[in-house]
């Protein structure tokens, strides 16, 4: 079903010389409106004033009333403004304010300067890649770019390249080679495991063009493009962490808008070999809930995420493990080190060192909102802050585990219990000591059923990462450009 605007009529225009414009993009101020509004009753009419501000715009056409058998040249009404309002709880909503004018010479003079003026927004995208993932979540995600995504674009005269990604792997593949000067940005629509590459893949770019190797990278290049997400995934973090909501049309109206939010990313490696970019990870019950998850795939996204998080509770084992943490320092020397890829012995005495049995090590780069979790695994994580969140939840009985778990979706701190700890890190080493004690006798996991033998299975960004060593996690402060974040820290590109 097409979703409905809110409209208003605006007797503004009536009136007005043919000499008289609205100002110029530059200056973009409130523009003073005299409103008329439908009420209850139903020709009675309400006036007031309203204040409609230039760069909330994002199109105008010309509205005439064109009979059945007419295509165009109907009557002329006026012209119809399409603006986006904040609404509650993070929300964006597009609307409608009609300007009513009978006058072809008033209404052609306002369209093209408004028209102009909405040429001078520079931050928005004119043109943009659109890699869209059919099988992300109920494979709805044709019809949610097709139903609410597309129109909204098309109104605000993007243009658009869409590529239907066929198999994992296929967006990296894609953006390693394909010819991107023509674009703005690069939209996905899909969940966290295609968001995430995309954005591996973006990065992964950057690199190639500035002509780095990307194994044993300290310091790499910020991705050339903006990202923006489109939610149409199971849990949507990636997108609920940057828009504080995960909703479709307020994603999409993001994008139209040009609001940009510089976000952290980190690298994840082994030895000085790359295995990917990411925003956040998960090694213990986090990581091996993904893996029995992905045995699974015929279920339905939910079925599959609570039957694995069961079987996973059922066999709850810790991992034994050596874990070493730089603490985050906000200090610009140190910083401005890190930042130039200083080798870890400059600042040996400051990294820390635990290790015993963990049933989880969570590593947050950005919050992680969703809506088993609405404060965020993270809570006290931000996208661009510099630094990660390192929880680890030590050994410990399972019924002590579970209230943990169900403490994310409450409001109580998930933190507040005596096996848990946090830390704010720059970078973050795991280093599994063996396998001995993730089975004990008798509790013999089936074959396959989750990380391949010999290796260790790490949840990336909802993604499944099987690696038979060490992991060394790094912060890269505000590496990529995403469409989206709060109004308070939008900034123009």
């Amino acid at each position: 079903m097409p979703r409905r605007r809110r409209r208003s009529r605006v007797s503004a225009l009536e009136g007005c010389r043919e000499e008289e414009a609205p100002p110029e993009a530059a200056a973009v101020p409130p523009a003073r409106l005299t409103s008329v509004q439908q009420s209850d009753s139903k020709y009675d009419m309400l006036c007031k004033e309203e204040f409609i501000e230039l760069k909330d715009v994002f199109s105008v056409k010309l509205k005439r009333r064109c009979s059945v058998k007419q295509q165009r040249n109907g009557t002329l009404l006026g012209i119809t403004l399409f603006i986006c309002l904040k609404k509650e709880q993070n929300k964006l909503k597009d609307s409608t304010l009609d300007l009513v004018n009978l006058s072809e010479d008033h209404c052609d003079i306002w369209f093209r300067q408004f028209k102009e003026i909405l040429a001078g927004f520079s931050n928005r995208p004119k043109s943009l890649k659109i890699l869209l993932n059919p099988q992300s979540h109920k494979k709805e995600a044709i019809q949610v770019y097709d139903e609410k995504v597309e129109p909204l674009l098309k109104l605000a005269g993007i243009k658009t390249d869409v590529t239907i990604t066929e198999y994992k792997g296929h967006a990296v593949s894609l953006l390693k080679e394909c010819e991107l000067q023509g674009f703005d940005g690069v939209v996905c629509v899909g969940g966290d495991g295609s968001a995430s590459e995309v954005a591996h893949a973006l990065l992964l770019r950057a690199q190639k063009n500035a002509g780095m190797e990307t194994d044993g990278i300290r310091t790499p290049v910020r991705a050339q493009l903006p990202l923006g997400l489109i939610p149409a995934g199971s849990t949507n973090v990636l997108a609920h962490s940057l828009h504080g909501i995960s909703h479709v049309v307020t994603a999409t109206l993001h994008i139209i808008m040009g609001h940009i939010q510089l976000v952290d990313v980190c690298t994840f490696s082994t030895t000085d070999k790359l295995l990917r970019f990411g925003f956040s990870a998960m090694f213990g019950f986090g990581g091996r809930t993904l893996a029995l998850a992905e045995k699974y795939r015929w279920m339905s996204p939910n079925h599959r995420r609570d039957f694995a998080v069961m079987k996973a509770l059922a066999k709850l084992k810790p991992e034994d493990c050596e874990i070493s943490f730089l603490p985050f320092n906000s200090s610009e020397d140190v910083q401005e080190r890190r930042a130039h890829g200083s080798p870890k012995s400059d600042y040996n005495d400051q990294w820390q060192m635990i290790q015993g049995q963990f049933l989880n090590v969570s590593i947050m780069a950005i919050p992680c909102l969703c809506s088993v979790a609405p404060r965020g695994l993270a809570p006290n994580t931000r996208l661009n802050n510099g630094s990660m969140a390192l929880i680890i939840a030590r050994n410990t009985s399972r019924p002590e585990f579970i209230k943990h778990l169900k403490r994310y979706a409450s409001v109580k701190n998930q933190f507040n219990f005596p096996f848990v700890e946090t830390y704010t890190v720059a970078e973050v080493i795991v280093h599994p000591r063996n396998n001995s004690s993730r089975y004990g006798p008798g509790e013999e996991e089936e074959p396959h059923e989750t990380a391949s033998e010999n290796s260790f299975p790490w949840n990336v960004d909802g993604d499944l990462m099987e690696v038979t060593s060490e992991v060394h996690v790094r912060l890269h402060p505000r590496l990529i450009s995403l469409y989206g974040g709060s109004m308070e820290e939008m900034i123009l590109k």
